[in-house]
């Protein structure tokens, strides 16, 4: 076969063969192309995006996640808004951020208020090399800058709506069913000034307080305290002013449980929709009820039971709530002392009042003011009175029918003030005010129940009871195995003039000072609480961070064990005050108990106060 010349070939074909080859050309270019970029991205994702979050770029693909972005910049109503009173480091800007990302799910957040079970984000979260944060972060890194006075410090108040605090004031009559409240929610919660009968008192500073005003007092406290924030991100504990004591003092007599529970379940549903709270679920949020807990502790929906379900609210049960009483037996209260008349403006109040103490003359050995408890079997009061009437030793003030003197500040402060040593068993429940108001004068304390002061106010006594107070068992009054005389008269005057000074030094920590004026060097009761409270919450989180518990075995049962432990130690075990907080068993609990009706009791003495 003769092979066709090319230069024979039709014009038409040649066409067709010139295009075809153009196509191929295109085919190949495009084809280089794509190998090239294929290239190109295969290096960026895999090779660069190898580098760890310690390189100093990471060329990775950008992601963002709430957990890894500590600075959460919360836009709500500020606390003090306008009042010069905030102090916030420069603000960290998220405004490019998206709020659905900010919002994104946090670290889970162990449920115990005193233990800390640390839960890391899931590994698949998590980039290669990366280390896991927290939302709390940014909190705990104020405390690295040195020229931050308020690092580590930095309070957020939640600007709650007025009807969970200020209208409760503005219908102050219905606080109380036999006392006239709005007299006692004047000068910022301290009452009506007190004037200086028989020179018993300073010239200031002094004030007829209710010993159920706390709630009032510490919010207005709160309000002098120099290390608010605006940025809920660098808090280091948040607060909540909530008057839980004034709330449920408006409905413990004659209202069914729906309206008792009524506010407490309304707080709740707020807090929980706020952005704050799921930076811990609220195990960074902290509120004061000036009430003793079992007014906050009903077991049940019976009507007749006792006080609301507060305290036993699941997002309740993360806060920590400050109450003048707590319970042994649970881990989401903390006791704070009760109000006393003495609520210095200045530093040199508290200097002055403390000089005056030391020089006093005490004329008694010892002292009482109280009346017997006859409705309460195993009360050792009236054996009390008894072995104080038998003795010159003794003073005794009788609260009965008639002129009743337990009532007149003047007239407890006076008698105090004469004593080495003043009697405080048990009231209608484990606490009284009286401990209080006779440490301020001086004198004292004698307990004879560890659930009277010893395990209630840990973050404002001494751990050792020795170094401050004298113990008697209950259960040697009660069998006679000693006297109160002979007891006090073992102790040397070299002991008791330690004893004394120990009392007298710890005063400042005992007292609220004036809300409305700011005390330089001093602490007082508030501060010390609020800083218990910083220290709760940054011990969680760093626990949260390394990964382990603060106690090892945890039992809520006896929480009250766990605050006598010294710093360091992670186990509980026998102790001698176990007779004293055996738990009722099974149907002899607090519902309808012990519990209760000591909290029934203790608006029987109010009451009997005002009659």
């Amino acid at each position: 076969m003769r092979r066709r010349s090319p230069t024979n070939t039709p014009p038409d074909l040649m066409e067709k063969g010139s295009a075809k080859n153009q196509q191929s050309r295109l085919y190949f270019l495009v084809c280089l192309s794509a190998f090239f970029w294929g290239l190109l991205l295969y290096f960026h994702f895999t090779i660069l995006g190898g580098s760890t979050v310690d390189d100093p770029a990471k060329l990775g693909p950008a992601s963002f996640r709430a957990d890894v972005v500590p600075a959460l910049a919360i836009d709500s109503r500020p606390f003090l808004r306008g009042t010069g009173l905030v102090n916030d480091p420069p603000p960290t800007s998220l405004a490019n951020f998206d709020k659905t990302e900010i919002e994104a799910e946090d670290p889970p957040i162990p449920d115990n208020s005193r233990t800390s079970e640390a839960n890391d984000p899931p590994a698949s979260k998590l980039l290669e090399g990366e280390k896991p944060s927290f939302p709390f972060t940014r909190a705990l890194q104020t405390v690295e800058n040195k020229s931050d006075p308020c690092g580590g410090r930095y309070i957020y108040v939640h600007d709650l709506p007025p009807r969970f605090n200020e209208d409760m004031l503005k219908d102050c009559k219905k606080l109380s069913l036999w006392t006239n409240m709005c007299k006692f929610t004047t000068n910022a919660g301290m009452g009506p000034p007190l004037e200086n009968t028989g020179g018993v008192f300073s010239n200031t500073g002094w004030y007829a307080t209710n010993q159920f005003a706390v709630d009032v007092i510490f919010n207005n406290r709160m309000k002098q305290y120099d290390c608010i924030t605006q940025d809920s991100s660098l808090a280091a504990a948040i607060f909540v002013p909530f008057y839980a004591g004034f709330d449920i003092a408006r409905y413990l007599w004659g209202y069914n449980i729906s309206v008792r529970d009524a506010a407490s379940l309304d707080l709740v549903d707020w807090l929980v929709k706020r952005p704050e709270w799921n930076i811990m679920e609220g195990k960074d949020h902290f509120l004061v009820a000036g009430r003793i807990t079992w007014d906050f502790r009903r077991l049940t929906e019976n009507e007749v039971d006792w006080g609301n379900k507060l305290l036993f609210l699941p997002a309740a049960i993360n806060m920590s709530m400050l109450v003048v009483e707590s319970s042994p037996w649970n881990a989401n209260d903390f006791g704070i002392p009760y109000p006393t008349y003495f609520h210095p403006a200045k530093d040199s109040d508290v200097f002055l009042w403390q000089d005056r103490m030391r020089k006093l003359e005490r004329k008694w050995l010892f002292s009482f003011a109280g009346a017997p408890r006859p409705g309460i079997p195993l009360s050792i009061r009236g054996q009390i009175i008894d072995q104080c009437k038998r003795t010159n030793s003794c003073k005794l003030l009788e609260c009965g029918s008639g002129e009743n003197k337990c009532h007149s500040p003047s007239s407890i402060m006076q008698m105090f003030q004469s004593s080495l040593f003043c009697l405080q068993p048990q009231g209608d429940s484990y606490t009284r005010r009286s401990a209080f108001d006779s440490m301020l004068a001086g004198c004292i304390p004698v307990f004879f129940h560890p659930g009277s002061a010893y395990t209630q106010y840990t973050w404002h006594l001494p751990k050792d009871i020795t170094k401050y107070s004298v113990f008697i068992p209950e259960d040697d009054i009660r069998k006679r195995n000693v006297t109160i005389e002979a007891r006090l008269k073992e102790i040397t005057p070299e002991q008791v003039k330690k004893m004394r000074e120990e009392v007298i030094n710890l005063i400042p920590r005992l007292i609220y000072a004036d809300p409305r004026s700011k005390l330089e060097t001093v602490k007082d009761a508030f501060d010390v609480a609020v800083q218990a409270v910083i220290d709760k919450v940054t011990r969680l989180r760093k626990n949260i961070i390394a990964g382990r518990t603060e106690y090892d075995n945890f039992f809520e049962e006896i929480t009250w064990k766990y605050d006598l432990l010294e710093e360091g130690q992670r186990e509980v075990g026998a102790h001698e005050w176990d007779p004293f907080f055996s738990k009722p068993k099974e149907g002899e609990g607090d519902n309808g108990g012990s519990s209760v009706e000591a909290a029934k009791n203790s608006w029987k003495n109010e009451q009997r106060a005002q009659s």
